[in-house]
């Protein structure tokens, strides 16, 4: 008798084939997570991240490619951004007093109208 459970998670769904109580297989399919932005949060928030710790980077107005190795979480401090999926995610926009999540993996376009200056963390 062969029994299918299927267990979602944050980021992966995994199949378990059970043919008998001594053998499983397993199987994974990615499920791709979108960009995650949290307009405005208050300052409880981004002292609960330690967000005035981390590192800060900015640039100009530009239009540049870029792929997340790793997950990155950022704060703008000033600045407007258009960032656009090659990969069909949704695109988001995004400015200054926001809280971004970028997902591993993703490749994008980021279009920046108004120079933007922030602090970031990759994890």
């Amino acid at each position: 008798m062969i029994s299918l459970f299927l267990l979602a998670a944050t980021s992966t769904t995994s199949a378990f084939v059970t043919s008998s109580p001594s053998s499983v297989r397993t199987s994974s399919i990615l499920k791709m997570q979108e960009i995650e932005v949290i307009s405005q949060p208050d300052k409880e928030f981004l002292d609960k991240k330690g967000v005035f710790n981390w590192g800060t980077w900015g640039c100009p107005a530009s239009k540049f490619p870029w792929t997340y190795d790793s997950s990155e979480s950022c704060y703008l401090l000033a600045g407007q951004v258009t960032v656009t999926t090659t990969d069909g995610r949704q695109a988001a926009t995004f400015g200054k007093g926001d809280f971004v999540t970028f997902p591993a993996g993703m490749s994008c376009t980021w279009d920046v109208t108004e120079a933007v200056q922030k602090h970031y963390m990759f994890f």
